[in-house]
């Protein structure tokens, strides 16, 4: 018997395990190429951190779904530290990576890519680094959690998984790439700020 993901230093429970978090992405990559009439002109931006990878799997996806996909012409990354607007709070926050395909966004779907979707303050800040970048035709949202208590009107388009939680919980979503083990996702009982270290929100 596994014993699973390693845990949060104050404990947790495990929500999806490696295999919920891979059905989880299949079925939202097969969403995307039925909301976008096929994938040629989708592009897959994920938000740093965890967003990238997950943007990553989403493109191999799409390849399968779709032939002729070129999932590395069409997959980017977007850091939206500078336009976050708690900077006051961490100021020490690091700036990440933002990297576009060669084609650029302008006129194409871009699907941005997330780990957790929270209060929505992340996604506002992606829309407004998007703005300096270009002029996409659409821009959809794909998130492997929605965990509720949005501050902001938004609203995800693609949902691996919707996650009722209380305000003082707080969840981690653990990938391969970044953590070193198996993909899960954990629901703990202390409170985090959104886009925490580590992975939690």
């Amino acid at each position: 018997m596994s014993t699973g993901p390693a845990l949060p230093a104050d404990g947790g429970t495990t929500v999806l395990g490696a295999g919920d978090v891979a059905r989880a992405l299949t079925r939202i990559a097969h969403e995307i190429v039925e909301r976008s009439k096929g994938a040629d002109d989708v592009v897959l931006l994920g938000i740093q951190t965890r967003g990238v990878p997950l943007a990553r799997r989403l493109a191999e996806r799409l390849a399968q779904i779709e032939p002729g996909f070129d999932p590395e012409a069409a997959t980017g990354e977007l850091d939206v530290t500078m336009y976050r607007d708690d900077l006051h709070r961490h100021p020490t926050r690091a700036v990440g990576v933002t990297r576009l395909p060669d084609a650029g966004i302008t006129g194409r779907t871009v699907v941005l890519v997330d780990d957790v979707l929270f209060s929505g303050r992340t996604i506002r800040a992606a829309l407004d680094a998007l703005g300096d970048l270009g002029r996409p035709r659409a821009v959809r949202l794909a998130c492997l959690v929605d965990r509720g208590h949005r501050e902001l009107p938004i609203r995800p388009d693609f949902v691996g998984k919707n996650l009722p939680t209380a305000q003082a919980e707080r969840v981690r979503v653990l990938l391969t790439e970044v953590d070193g083990g198996p993909d899960a996702v954990v629901i703990a009982g202390r409170d985090a700020p959104d886009d925490a270290a580590g992975g939690a929100r």
